[in-house]
């Protein structure tokens, strides 16, 4: 469950840390990553010891769902 925790809110410093070095439309992505990424820690923090990974994924795959916008070619 640690090293979980550890990942995600890694990557979710990576993400805000990018996310002040770019433009507007890579910000904006990598701003949404670091939540989804923030979202998915704090379920970790909030289960219990059991079973706390399958819920940070199902946690991150709910915020994706909910942000992802159709692609636009």
């Amino acid at each position: 469950m640690n090293k979980e925790l550890r990942e995600f809110r890694r990557l979710e410093r990576v993400c805000l840390e990018q996310a002040a070095l770019s433009m507007d439309l890579a910000k904006s992505g990598l701003l949404k990553v670091a939540d989804d990424c923030r979202i998915a820690a704090e379920a970790i923090e909030a289960q219990s010891p059991r079973g706390a990974f399958t819920g940070a994924v199902q946690a991150l795959r709910l915020a994706w769902s909910a942000t992802r916008t159709p692609k636009r070619h």
